[in-house]
Order: C-alpha cells, then structure tokens, then sequence
C-alpha cells in the first residue's frame, strides 16, 4: 500500500446534515415536492444527479438541473462559511498528519465542486496534506462509477491496486470497489443509512486506520 485516497464531505467534515439541509431548503424554494427519505441514497453523488432525477418525476416544474444546483450551491457556501458547527471529523487531521510522516501519497476524490473542495481544505488548514484532487463535478461519471478514483490514482502515479480509499457511503465505495481499490468505510452516523458491507474494513474512528 503507497496511497490513501479520501472522500471529503462524511470523512474529512462532517457535512452530510448541512447538505441535506440545503437540498431540502433548494426543493421548498422551487416548489418540488421531495421525500427526505430519499437523500441519504444521494451521499456522495453530484448534485445534478440528485437533481436531475427529482425534475424527471416533476417536469412541470419547467426548470434545469443547473437552476436548482445553482441555488443549492450558494447557500451551501454561505453556510459553510458562517457556520461554526462544520468541523473536521474528529481524528482525521492526526491521521493525514501520520500518513504524511509514513511517505504515503494522499489524494482527495469529491463529488463536490472545486471550488467548494479548496474552500474546505482552506479554512481548515489542510490543503498541505493532499497530493492530488479530483473533483466529480469535472468528470462525465462521478460516484458510483469508478472514473473518480481511476483519476486520483493516475494523479498520484499510484496503481489502483496500491492504493486505499476511505469512504463513508455506499455510492463512493462502489466506485472504489468498481476502480479495483481496496476501501476502508468510515461508519458515520451523520451520513444517514449507508450500505457499508461492499467495503473491504469498516472503522469508527479514525485511530483504527493508523499504519
């Protein structure tokens, strides 16, 4: 093993709730009626997946995909910068610090958008950590297909066989899953009902992935 590759949104902060809150506010905006229930299904994927399939069931609405992400986008950001509850998880800044010390390559793989990717990394200092990033939004399949980690590993001249992605949802871990990656799930319970059992190791707390 020479590489880890993180999710960011559920494993490096803790920001699942705030975007379940936002979507739900976007849906409420627009008038689109959308289960709640049905969000959780949507961890780790893009927005205009989410998006795309609720206008598809309500095309009367008469609106894009683009509309709607492009609300959902800006109140994100506005929370994101305000609010004082989005934190690092608890014990992942200790462990990028520890693999940075052991010489393995670090790679990010969100389905963010980059501009949110590196205003996260920003304000919480650690940017430095990370080798490569890729954002899902840029790519013509983000999760759960496997381009998302193919890219990470090629950006850290890694084989996909010698790398491991730590993911908290069931979309990201049959992307690595499908990308020939071993992946440890992190279970956060803040990341509503996910399907961990795909995953090659499922952990609790960060400590449990010290090398």
């Amino acid at each position: 093993m020479k590489a880890f590759i993180f999710d960011m949104d559920g494993v490096l902060i803790d920001s699942e709730p705030l975007h379940i809150e936002v979507k739900l506010e976007t849906f409420r905006h627009f008038g689109i009626p959308f289960p709640p229930e049905k969000l959780p299904s949507f961890a780790g994927r893009t927005s205009k997946d989410l998006f795309t399939e609720a206008l598809l069931a309500h095309p009367q609405a008469g609106l894009t995909w683009q509309e709607l992400a492009s609300f959902k986008h800006q109140r994100y950001i506005d929370r994101l910068i305000h609010d004082p509850s989005i934190q690092p998880i608890t014990g992942v800044t200790e462990l990028l610090r520890h693999l940075r010390s052991k010489k393995f390559r670090i790679g990010l793989a969100s389905s963010s958008g980059r501009n949110i990717i590196e205003m996260v990394l920003s304000r919480f200092g650690i940017r430095s950590y990370f080798d490569t990033i890729v954002s899902g939004a840029e790519l013509p399949h983000s999760k759960p297909y496997p381009d998302i980690y193919l890219k990470a590993a090629e950006g850290l001249g890694i084989p996909p066989c010698d790398c491991t992605v730590v993911e908290d949802a069931t979309a990201g871990i049959a992307a690595a899953k499908a990308a020939g990656i071993t992946c440890i799930a992190f279970h956060n319970p803040h990341s509503g009902q996910q399907d961990l059992s795909q995953a090659d190791r499922i952990v609790e707390h960060f400590s449990e992935i010290l090398v």
